[in-house]
């Protein structure tokens, strides 16, 4: 099953479960700083992105609601997040699994739209700087090693959607991340040029948030 489904599965049944509780639109968008944080389901994908090779997270950080009219709002956050994916792997060799994980500092920038007072859809785009990665193995080999964030693409894009419902001061919500750039850089090895690894990021995040005004 593909990650986007996967998405609007679990958008739906969101939004169904939220339903009950939301009021009539009331109140006009008000300007919010707060604080949030969340529960990553992270991989990476090269021609369409899956629920394989999951790799669990988190993200923590700031952000900002800036009304530009009564019910829309632009939000700019600014988040560590973490990302990659896992491979479990089994042979006549050797088995176990392997984490790839890369973690970032990311910028969201995303158009709110308040449906109700209570729930909200957003949608917008997000870009990232690489800050560290490494990758681990648990099983027949064991390994934890550092890699040199010079050998990745230390800038990250995609595309961002998600839906929120607000229970002032407290609003939960889930959003879906899809890179649209490759973690790997372009090499040149003997006149041939290829990219590794030739992959970008897929994020699925649970995230809960608190008004601090």
């Amino acid at each position: 099953m593909k990650m986007q489904s996967n998405f609007l599965c679990a958008l739906t049944l969101f939004m169904t479960a939220s339903f009950g509780m939301l009021q009539a639109q009331e109140e006009k968008v008000t300007t919010e700083f707060g604080v949030k944080g969340g529960f990553n389901m992270s991989n990476l994908y090269q021609s369409e992105a899956d629920d394989n090779n999951v790799i669990y997270g988190f993200n923590a950080g700031v952000y900002a609601t800036l009304p530009i009219s009564d019910f829309i709002a632009i939000q700019p956050e600014i988040l560590y997040t973490t990302k990659g994916a896992e491979l479990d792997y089994n042979n006549a060799f050797v088995d176990g699994n392997a984490k790839f994980k890369l973690n970032y500092i990311e910028v969201p920038l995303l158009v709110r739209v308040n449906i109700t007072k209570n729930f909200n859809v957003h949608a917008g785009g997000y870009a990232s700087y690489l800050v560290s990665s490494k990758v681990t193995g648990d099983g027949d080999i064991n390994f934890d090693e550092a890699i040199d964030t010079d050998d990745l693409n230390k800038f990250d894009a995609g595309l961002s959607a998600g839906v929120g419902v607000d229970f002032n001061p407290i609003s939960v919500g889930l959003r879906y991340n899809y890179g649209l750039t490759t973690v790997g850089k372009e090499r040149t090895v003997a006149g041939t040029t290829y990219t590794f690894p030739d992959a970008k990021n897929s994020n699925l995040t649970l995230y809960l948030s608190y008004k601090l005004n």
